[in-house]
């Protein structure tokens, strides 16, 4: 009963496997970016209003602006790739002021560059500008989840000094 009930799962199982694989490039750069979305996106909702004015230094952004600094640069990226108009990549940081315009300009990015990593190897390989260099929509993508993580790392931080455990370092992680 056991080996016909484990034959069943792998069975039913092999079209998810076969969707998730169908396009592998798209797919890691897609798990890398919902990581960070993800742990950007809690940090950004456990850090109480009184902290988004927070900046550790003068010359740095306030945890605010970082979130806003993330959203529209996430525009910027995914418009990119999806060869769409592209955003001010500081338009939200410099409009978004109060939490609940930041959390919600993040999770409108986040919904939006989810179409983008949506995409198929083969439109990821397609060629775009960026930055004046041409480069992959893919590499697009992985710049995107790239930027994520370094500002992630900058949240990590103020979210310790001010005695806040991060998303990713939480038990059951």
């Amino acid at each position: 009963m056991l080996k016909r009930s484990l034959i069943l799962v792998v069975a039913a199982s092999a079209p998810l496997f076969a969707q998730a694989t169908a396009n592998p490039a798209a797919s890691a750069a897609r798990l890398i970016w919902e990581s960070n979305r993800d742990f950007i996106t809690q940090s950004a909702a456990d850090v109480p209003e009184n902290l988004y004015s927070f900046r550790p230094t003068p010359d740095v952004r306030t945890f605010g602006e970082i979130i806003g600094h993330v959203a529209g640069a996430q525009g910027m990226f995914c418009a990119i790739a999806l060869g769409e108009k592209v955003p001010a990549e500081d338009a939200v940081e410099k409009t978004a002021t109060t939490k609940a315009a930041l959390v919600d300009a993040l999770k409108k990015s986040n919904e939006y560059c989810a179409r983008a990593y949506a995409m198929t190897d083969q439109a990821a390989v397609a060629m775009v500008d960026l930055f004046g260099q041409q480069r992959s929509k893919l590499y697009a993508l992985m710049m995107n989840a790239s930027h994520n993580a370094e500002h992630y790392g900058n949240l990590v931080t103020y979210m310790r000094i001010n005695k806040i455990v991060p998303p990713s370092s939480r038990p059951g992680r």
